[in-house]
């Protein structure tokens, strides 16, 4: 009996097949053979394909269909890389899931990696008949492509190679991934990044060097890439958990996070599923064409990534139509989708995705919801506090003054913030929970970059959200840039306000003592934090609530988690290797305690954001509207979803970073440097915790005061009175004397 019964699958693109389908399924047994795949041997005995199993499979179908439109060369081509893909990930598990054996695993893959060559690189004899095709392919594929697309493709082929050894780890531990570290690492070993490569191979169209790791291009490959992967563990289902015994499998993600029946969680991968390809459809019809025009994108240009687009498009339509046929997956008869299939029902699935679309956008802002009911977080660590808190608060409230934060500014109507607002946010005590350690000077820049980061989340809103004027917005946000200068000494505009103005005093005293590497990597933070608030202006004025995937990656910058972690690192900038910190362990060590602290700060400000701006970007309420319950309930799951990535914290801190150290035999220093930053982890999100526990920021009452204020016209500000010069009028810098 199957599992589950498949469900309707939004797809509004129709499957077309290559007309060269039959020269390449001749093409691919021939080479398969020639490379050994056919005649590869299990451990326990028998072959880990023969030919009977290459047809039943039938991978010549499946690049028929997802690239219907090139030549047959080049569909040869394509079809090996899936052929050997597919032989690497089943002949791995063959080999090392039932053994156990990680040290073999990692070094058959870091074997692998040596057929990837650069230049005048060469490789090794193949000793295997994964080696052999690798070397094969690499050879026939990377002349005909730039460097860019060679370094984009060899990381692509290593977090598919790689990454396998979390799922070989996942299995040996019997633990199930927790909902959020699912997505992520299924990116990364999943294979779909890797064909979104290919797409480009195929189309041949390129993605230009310069717009293809900006963010409307990285959006088009995680949705795409996690369409394709939540479609596959749908069909996967059976085979992989039920007869194979893995554990890498969104339905039983699902299953095991929400504790419901295998039917519903199925359910829910597949509304997940549409709200990518919907995000999908978003970014290609809105963002890339903004992105494009922004950048002077030449015709050739927009044409390549026109036909990348296109090609993702292919891949999704083409790759469901041959999850339903292939062998390989659960796709008989009382398996289907119930739902209307064939030719002429293009309407149904539109409608399907319509249904999804007016949920995304049913928001009301502004809605009485009165004050959330907090759970008890799990919060395992004890906040720190620095003896030098009293000194920060009575500086920050200088600095703050100094830069005009207490101003009116043109186009918020009561101002963005007045003295008493600042002096009961308490950011020093903030600063003070999650540099603990902190010299008075550290923590002074510590507090003031935090006043910064938080008027400029309050300030976007303020000028720009009801005039919903985004290309004004997008022009103070550009402006931005010039007050962050790489190069010591070049000149900076004038502030025309008080973002302007905290930004070039911030910049100056940060920027400075940074190596030329560590000043890139800060700006590169600050920058993501402040384009991330116009990505909430974007949502705002269209009524859309985010996708929930979307959401959670994006609140990271809009916390500015990056930004302040990055401030925890300047005193060790470099006696780490950027590659370290690129490492899974570390990306998901870094992504868990960014979720846990972003989540908190979503459960405290619900009915802030909610009742009292009519904001919509609160994971609360992305919860509520995604799966269609009341916010206690997604408050709960809010709350789980805290502890999960917590625990996942733990998991990593005293289990995977000792691993880590060993493979990538890390000095005493490197090692104390990293032992420090899971240290400074804790302390920001127990700091974060303890902050939101005692600041007014987020209670009624202080709430309502500022509702009440908002009402009464501010007072005229004394200078600079007169017509057009509240535009032009700028906060003075601080002096030594201004400085508490």
């Amino acid at each position: 009996m199957q599992p589950f019964v498949m469900p309707d699958f939004y797809m509004p693109y129709p499957a077309r097949i290559n007309p060269n389908l039959e020269r390449s399924r001749e093409h691919s047994t021939a080479w398969a053979r020639k490379m050994g795949m056919l005649d590869s041997p299990k451990p326990g005995g028998g072959l880990i394909w023969d030919e009977t199993d290459l047809a039943r499979m039938d991978y010549g179908l499946m690049c028929a269909y997802t690239h219907p439109d090139c030549d047959g060369p080049a569909l040869d081509l394509i079809t090996d890389w899936y052929v050997w893909v597919f032989f690497f990930d089943d002949q791995f598990l063959e080999k090392f899931k039932y053994s156990r054996d990680l040290p073999a695993a990692k070094a058959y893959v870091d074997r692998l990696e040596l057929f990837m060559t650069a230049g005048d690189e060469t490789s090794p004899e193949p000793e295997n008949a994964a080696e052999a095709g690798l070397k094969d392919l690499w050879e026939r594929t990377v002349p005909a492509m730039s460097d860019d697309w060679r370094r984009r493709f060899t990381l692509s082929t290593h977090n598919l190679m790689v990454e396998s050894m979390w799922e070989l780890d996942n299995i040996d531990q019997g633990r199930i991934a927790n909902p959020i570290e699912y997505v992520q690492m299924r990116r990364r070993v999943g294979g779909a990044p890797w064909s979104a490569n290919l797409v480009e191979y195929a189309a041949g169209a390129e993605l230009p060097e310069r717009f293809a790791r900006t963010r409307p291009m990285q959006v088009l490959s995680d949705t795409f890439s996690d369409a394709v992967h939540l479609r596959n563990d749908l069909y996967s289902y059976e085979r992989e958990v039920r007869q194979e015994g893995e554990n890498s499998n969104a339905v039983l993600v699902f299953e095991r996070f929400f504790g419901c029946p295998t039917q519903e969680a199925a359910e829910l991968v597949n509304d997940l599923l549409t709200s990518r390809l919907q995000q999908f459809e978003t970014t290609a019809l809105t963002e890339v064409p903004s992105l494009l025009a922004e950048g002077g994108a030449s015709p050739a240009e927009q044409i390549a990534v026109a036909a990348y687009v296109k090609g993702l498009q292919d891949w999704q339509s083409g790759g469901q139509e041959w999850h339903a046929r292939s062998s390989r997956y659960m796709n008989d008869a009382s398996s289907l989708p119930s739902g209307p299939t064939g030719l002429g029902t293009s309407a149904a699935t539109v409608a399907m995705g319509l249904r999804h679309r007016i949920r995304q956008h049913s928001f009301r802002a502004y809605e009485p919801v009165g004050p959330l009911p907090l759970p008890e977080p799990y919060m395992p660590f004890t906040h720190r506090t620095s003896p030098h808190l009293d000194d920060a608060r009575r500086y920050s409230v200088g600095w703050a003054r100094a830069m005009g934060f207490f101003d009116p500014v043109p186009g918020a109507r009561a101002g963005v913030w007045d003295e008493k607002r600042f002096i009961g946010l308490d950011l020093a005590h903030c600063a003070s929970m999650i540099h603990a350690d902190a010299e008075p000077e550290q923590l002074h820049l510590s507090t003031d970059w935090l006043s910064w980061g938080t008027y400029g989340d309050d300030y976007f809103p303020a000028v720009f959200g009801s005039s919903r004027n985004l290309p004004a917005a997008k022009a103070c946000n550009d402006r931005l840039s010039l007050f962050m200068p790489l190069e010591e000494g070049l000149p900076v505009p004038e502030p025309a306000n008080p973002l302007e103005c905290g930004l070039a005093d911030l910049w100056r005293r940060t920027a400075g003592p940074m190596t030329d590497r560590a000043r890139r990597r800060f700006r590169t933070a600050v920058e993501d934090m402040t384009a991330s608030w116009l990505w909430e202006l974007a949502n705002q004025a269209l009524g859309r609530v985010p996708d929930p995937i979307d959401y959670v990656e994006m609140r990271r910058k809009t916390f500015g988690s990056d930004m302040t972690r990055s401030l925890a690192r300047l005193a060790h900038a470099e006696t780490v290797p950027d590659e370290i910190y690129r490492t899974r362990v570390m990306h998901e060590l870094e992504t868990a305690a960014q979720d846990y602290a972003c989540f908190t700060n979503d459960l405290f400000s619900y009915q802030k954001e909610i009742e009292f701006e009519g904001e919509l970007h609160n994971i609360v309420l992305v919860i509520q509207n995604f799966l269609g319950v009341d916010r206690l309930t997604a408050r709960d799951i809010t709350a789980e979803l805290m502890t999960a990535r917590m625990h996942q914290f733990e998991h990593i801190a005293t289990a995977d970073l000792t691993v880590m150290f060993e493979e990538h035999d890390l000095d005493e220093e490197a090692r104390a440097v990293i032992a420090r930053d899971v240290q400074d982890l804790k302390d920001w999100m127990s700091g974060i915790l303890e902050w939101h526990r005692r600041c007014v920021r987020y209670t009624e009452p202080e709430l309502l005061r500022l509702r009440s204020e908002a009402m009464t016209p501010p007072l005229p500000h004394p200078p600079h009175a007169g017509l057009g010069t509240s535009a032009v009028r700028v906060p003075a810098r601080p002096t030594q004397e201004s400085r508490p």
